[in-house]
């Protein structure tokens, strides 16, 4: 038992990594009140959508997000039964 834990602790920590440097690249857009009143000019489809550098890194995040989570609740479920 102790190797999963081991190993578990060594994926969170990696993926909770990942997750900072992720978030840490994304692109804040902080056009101020003058988008939350009248929307941005932006377009999702005029700016190649999907091939953006941006929406790269949005689903490296949630793939990252959602493994940390499954890894998280895959260990506690484990320590509980098998612990």
């Amino acid at each position: 038992m102790a190797v999963v834990n081991i190993i578990s602790g060594i994926v969170l920590v990696v993926a909770s990594v990942v997750i900072i440097l992720a978030v840490l690249f994304t692109d804040t857009h902080n056009s101020g009140l003058n988008s939350a009143i009248g929307g941005s000019q932006d377009s999702f489809f005029g700016r190649n959508g999907g091939n953006t550098r941006e929406a790269k890194i949005n689903r490296v995040t949630t793939v990252i997000v959602i493994v940390f989570f499954v890894v998280a609740v895959v260990a506690n479920v484990l320590s509980a039964y098998l612990g």
